[in-house]
């Protein structure tokens, strides 16, 4: 029959089949993070991360689990998981794939390389919240057990954090591929398959760049790119509040530490007394209006509402006092402290950028009647305070406590410390929680932190992307921006 048939029409069913079976390729997205250098894959275990490198190293060295736009674990390098009853063991099941060079990645590959994250050598910056891992082991060519000496619920929320991802020398395991030929000048270009039952194959690209934030925000402006991620209170002044740019800005609804910590063992904040009145006296309410951030509120407890297993941390007495009472109380105390000296000089440490100068003012307002005259920390002036503007990794209230541990702050509390250590072998839930409130509550009285709100963290996001969300983590994966969420497309 088909030897009846034109070779022309013959051709043309060919070249249709063969188009039906090619994937769909989508433009390639445009993606400015704020920070300088170029991304890079960077082994963790030697140092923190740059902004450019975690966004680059989430997208391309995916760990066992993975974030989803809206800060939810899903599959990464792990197809599947299991959990004990005990919370003991997590058991995962890796994915078929292969390293760049064709190697099969195998179990023994992933237990190295997250041991290595682990060890007691390594600089990586969560390594201490993984401090209730007993061992990772491979138990066959694609499955990994990860043993824990206490329960730990959020554990998947931290093995999604790129400082947990799995990549060996400089490469990843996804989801996106770096290209082979690198032809968008000034970005990294990657790519993802993605593949789609009963219909064409999707193919994602991306031009990934880093800049500075002026330049990051000049960009989104000109429609140079259609997304811009990592800001922080640093440089949230230079966005222009007009219209577009108030319906592109989205912020993240994220947990963390922001505030004051004292930056040496010596030095006026060795005085309790005297962290205690610089705490009582910031005007958090005048901040929050000054940074300008919708639903920021102040806050007076190391710990935040809504942690794991938590209860609802308890407001100090002092702040209930109006600030104009509890301010005039201070001064009094202030002047008897000072015993007469004309002012003590305070040096605080904060990034560069207009953000900072705003607290730097606010601060400098609030102290000044107390005789403290607030400068900038720099070259020749060490500094006595620095700000702590840090997003929480996952929701446990440990994170929080141990940034305060003995041997890592320059000032802690050893009975704070002692509960620490207790709650982190204590493998009931509601003690741990109790331990590590109190450990809070001792840190709130000793006023070793000095919290003012929430960290701030923002995007700026252009249209198309319907699929971008605010999340409690500011993860942002680059794969599906342009899908609309499910729950439209039904």
């Amino acid at each position: 029959m088909l030897r009846h048939v034109p070779r022309l029409l013959l051709t043309a069913i060919a070249a249709a089949s063969l188009a039906a079976c090619e994937p769909r390729n989508e433009e390639a997205l445009d993606v400015t993070v704020i920070g300088s250098g170029q991304p890079a894959i960077v082994d963790a275990a030697s140092g923190p991360l740059s902004g450019p490198g975690e966004v680059l190293g989430m997208s391309v060295a995916q760990g066992l689990v993975r974030f989803d736009g809206r800060g939810q674990i899903e599959p990464g390098l792990a197809e599947r998981w299991n959990v004990s009853d005990d919370g003991l063991s997590y058991i995962f099941r890796i994915a078929t794939g292969d390293w760049p060079d064709g190697r099969p990645i195998n179990a023994r590959d992933v237990a190295r390389i997250l041991n290595r994250q682990v060890r007691a050598a390594s600089r990586n910056e969560l390594k201490d919240t993984l401090g209730a891992v007993d061992e990772i082991v491979a138990m066959t060519d694609r499955v990994v057990e990860v043993r824990l000496r206490a329960p730990r619920p959020n554990l998947l929320q931290l093995l999604a954090q790129p400082e947990f991802g799995i990549s060996r020398e400089g490469h990843g395991t996804g989801p996106f591929q770096l290209d082979a030929v690198q032809d968008a000048p000034g970005a990294i270009s990657l790519t993802r398959r993605i593949v789609v039952i009963d219909d064409k194959d999707r193919i994602e690209h991306v031009h990934l760049r880093s800049a500075r934030a002026a330049q990051a925000i000049r960009q989104f402006r000109d429609g140079k790119t259609s997304l811009v991620l990592g800001g922080t209170f640093v440089d949230l002044p230079l966005v222009p509040r007009d219209r577009a740019g108030r319906a592109a800005l989205r912020f993240d609804p994220v947990a963390g530490l922001f505030g004051l910590v004292p930056a040496r063992s010596s030095g006026p904040l060795a005085d309790e007394e005297l962290r205690a009145l610089l705490n009582r006296t910031i005007n958090r309410e005048a901040l929050m209006t000054a940074l300008n951030v919708p639903g920021l509120v102040p806050r007076t407890t190391l710990l935040q509402d809504g942690l794991e297993g938590a209860a609802k941390p308890a407001v100090p007495g002092w702040a209930t006092v109006p600030l104009p009472e509890r301010h005039a109380e201070a001064v009094r105390a202030a002047r008897q402290a000072l015993g007469g000296e004309e002012s003590l000089t305070i040096a605080v440490a904060l990034p560069e950028g207009p953000g900072s100068t705003i607290i730097f003012n606010r601060l400098a307002a609030d102290w000044r009647p107390l005789g403290i005259e607030l400068v900038r920390a720099g070259k020749g002036v060490p500094a006595d305070l620095e700000l702590l503007d840090r997003v929480a990794p996952s929701s446990s209230p440990a994170w929080f406590v141990r940034r305060f541990r003995c041997g890592l702050a320059p000032q802690c509390s050893e009975a704070a410390d002692e509960l620490m250590d207790a709650a982190r072998t204590s493998v009931i839930g509601p003690q741990r929680a109790a331990m590590l409130a109190e450990a809070g509550r001792i840190i709130d009285i000793e006023n070793l932190f000095l919290p003012i709100a929430a960290p701030v963290r923002w995007s700026l996001v252009g249209d198309g992307l319907p699929g971008f969300a605010e999340n409690i983590f500011a993860r942002h994966p680059l794969s599906g921006l342009r899908d609309r969420p499910e729950r439209e497309r039904q």
